[in-house]
């Protein structure tokens, strides 16, 4: 029995159509048939069109096939395609280009395109221009982007510890993983335990390691519950965050388990850790479970800071670089993704 894929591709080979083409290549996309959609994106691209262009250029991102959709984006912007400047942006970015990804940025946001300048924003802070990255998303923020006004409440949050930014981390939370750790943390930090451990708990069941190592903190330091902080450290970990590593590995230490917890170190130091790659080397006898306790909070506490100035990872290309109906032209967005990984 002929499966819809099969069916579908049939039909593309069948027409010379545009529109046709263009929307069975996003079914296709949809599906996971990435072979056929490139195939339908590219006969559109073949005809001139630059919706082709910029469909085949996403089709090959989402592939992994880097250099051929930095060439599909170029021919679309040749034909008058504003939209690919964000998208090849980002693909500059995966190679490695971050000068020539900058200036697909500046032409996305001059296209009016609010979503160049937050990665611009990004891409500034990871060049340690904070000022101009605050600049570059308080601009889209004046454009209506949602993402940067919840980017901007971090930012400021982090900055100040304002208590009063509560209502704008509220309206965040949901749009960027990053603020809500940061409510949850505001909300401990203003003796509402108990509700920051469910703001943090939330981000939890929902995969944001933004919010596993300030919950295992809050379950280790102040409710003193071992196990709930371990399970919160793990969780991270297992999502390979490596400063979830680090805490459970000073967890495990002062519980006893020194094999675990050198793994863990370990871990955290190949994944980037600073501080678990410069720890003091393990000692003969090793203290009580009460001093670790007292040296872990110092350590605890940097690792707190040190997790909440990540922002959340990177979207994935697919996620980024879905393919777009003709009809609709819909661009892609970072309203409804995960932002790079980049120090606040």
């Amino acid at each position: 029995m002929e499966t819809t894929s099969a069916r579908l591709l049939r039909q593309a080979q069948a027409t010379s159509d545009v529109d046709e083409l263009l929307s069975i290549g996003c079914d296709l996309a949809d599906s996971d048939e990435a072979e056929g959609a490139e195939y339908c994106f590219r006969r559109v691209s073949e005809l001139g069109e630059a919706a082709g262009a910029f469909n085949l250029g996403n089709s090959l991102a989402g592939q992994g096939r880097l250099t051929e959709a930095v060439d599909a984006y170029e021919l679309a912007l040749e034909r008058g395609e504003t939209d690919a400047w964000l998208n090849l942006g980002m693909v500059l970015d995966d190679l490695g280009d971050l000068a020539g990804a900058m200036r697909a940025y500046e032409q996305a946001e001059r296209a009016g395109d609010s979503a160049g300048a937050v990665s611009l924003a990004f891409s500034l802070r990871e060049q340690g221009e904070r000022p101009a990255a605050f600049e570059a998303m308080e601009r889209a923020e004046a454009a209506g982007n949602n993402l940067a006004a919840a980017v901007l409440a971090c930012w400021r949050w982090c900055t100040s510890l304002d208590p009063s930014l509560e209502p704008a981390l509220r309206a965040a939370a949901e749009l960027y993983p990053s603020a809500r750790a940061d409510l949850g943390s505001l909300l401990v930090e203003t003796g509402r335990v108990e509700e920051g451990r469910r703001v943090f708990l939330r981000g939890m069941e929902l995969g944001e390691t933004e919010s596993m190592v300030p919950l295992g903190n809050l379950y280790a330091d102040v409710l003193e519950d071992d196990a709930a902080a371990e399970a919160a450290y793990r969780a991270g970990a297992e999502l390979g965050d490596t400063h979830a590593h680090h805490n459970l590995a000073n967890l495990l230490e002062s519980q006893g388990d020194l094999t675990g917890a050198e793994r863990h170190f370990r871990q955290a130091a190949e994944g980037g850790d600073t501080l678990a790659a410069s720890r003091p080397p393990k000692p003969a006898h090793p203290p009580t479970s009460a001093g670790l306790r007292a040296l872990g909070r110092e350590f605890e506490g940097r690792a707190f800071k040190v997790f909440n100035q990540q922002e959340a990872p990177t979207p994935t290309g697919q996620d980024k670089r879905q393919a777009t109906r003709r009809a609709e032209q819909m661009r892609t967005s970072d309203a409804d993704t995960n932002e790079r990984r980049a120090p606040r």
